[in-house]
Parts: C-alpha cells; structure tokens; sequence
C-alpha cells in the first residue's frame, strides 16, 4: 500500500471496513503515513510511505528496494559488476597491446596521458565490481534467507513462514524457472499467490 504524503493515507473507517477482515485480525496504521501498515512493511523517511519487504533505500535508483523491484535491483548490480569486470579486461588487454606495440601507435594520446587514463579507469572499473559485487552478494543472501536488510539489522523476530532457498528465489524473480529471470524486461510471474493476510 502506498500513500501520497499530502493526503491522510489509506487507512480510513470506510476503507477498512471494505477489507471485511475476520474475526480477530488486526490491521495495523502507519503513524507517519496515515497508511494501513502491511506485515514486514517499514516506513521510508525519504519516500514518505510504507514499503513491503523494505531492504534499504537505494540514491542509485532514487527508490525503496521492496517486494515489487527486488529482482530488478539484483539485476541492476549484477550487470554493473559484469559490465566494470568486462571494462578491467579491455582495460587490461589494451596494456598489453601498448607495451607490445608502439606507445605512440596504440593510442591517439601520448604515452604518459594513455597510462593515465587506463590507470584511471582500471580504478574505477575496479571500484564499480567491488561495490556492485558486494550489493549483489548481499541481495541475493537476504533473498535466500528471506530477511531484509532492516529485519536483519533490527534482529526482528520471524514472524513469516520458513521456505527453501530455492522457493524464495522463485518468489522475488518468478515461477517457474525460465530465461525471464535474467530480463529486466521480463515482469516475475508469481502463480497463484495466496490472498494476503494481515497478521499481528
């Protein structure tokens, strides 16, 4: 559920009323948003509302990493590090074309600058593939763990069924297995997803 920061969010007498919840379940409200809070959802100070399954909030993508962009995220670090490895590679066979060739006819630069400019890229290629890799690495732990960044920071008590690794890979990028998985064009296909219930 998101709310807009200038209205009083979604968590009306009417609106909860029309949710016909049963006997006993519990509908908690956001105090920043005014918004019904969903179970492992957290309020996002920069985005100004709930987020289910919030992980952090990323200036990269200027967005929340949740439920709905998780595989996208993955994805987005995943070809980052591919990329920076495949630039450290250019990077490192172009030296090796420099130092068996001319200086001055492997480059339209001097052979001073043309170090320079690959020592500074190798530099940042090199920085690129260490964070992208260590992001990436740490999604897909809390995918495989089932447990946000948050959760894990704030110890949060596990309140949500245990599933396999396996099954929560399918549940960020989609069931069953398929090429999609590595499409950020492809939208994850969840199957019949069970009703959502508000739990306390």
């Amino acid at each position: 559920f998101l709310s807009d920061p200038h209205s009083t969010g979604n968590a009306t007498k009417e609106f909860i009323e029309s949710l016909q919840l049963k006997p006993g379940q519990v509908v908690y409200k956001c105090p920043k948003c005014c918004s019904i809070k969903p179970d492992r959802a957290h309020h996002c100070s920069v985005c100004k509302r709930c987020i289910r399954k919030m992980d952090h909030h990323c200036p990269w993508v200027n967005n929340c990493v949740g439920e709905n962009n998780q595989k996208y995220f993955v994805l987005f670090t995943m070809y980052i590090a591919l990329i920076s490895l495949h630039a450290l590679i250019m990077v490192g066979f172009h030296f090796l074309h420099c130092f068996e060739e001319d200086w001055t006819k492997c480059s339209s630069f001097s052979p001073p600058t043309t170090v320079i400019l690959l020592i500074l890229l190798c530099f940042e290629g090199l920085l690129f593939l260490i964070f992208t890799s260590v992001m990436f690495g740490t999604q897909v732990h809390s995918i495989c763990t089932d447990e946000t960044g948050i959760e894990q920071l704030k110890k949060e008590e596990r309140r949500w069924a245990k599933k396999t690794k396996w099954m929560n890979m399918k549940a960020v990028f989609g069931h069953p297995f398929s090429l999609g998985w590595a499409s950020p064009f492809a939208t994850p296909d969840q199957g019949k997803a069970d009703p959502y219930q508000y739990v306390v």
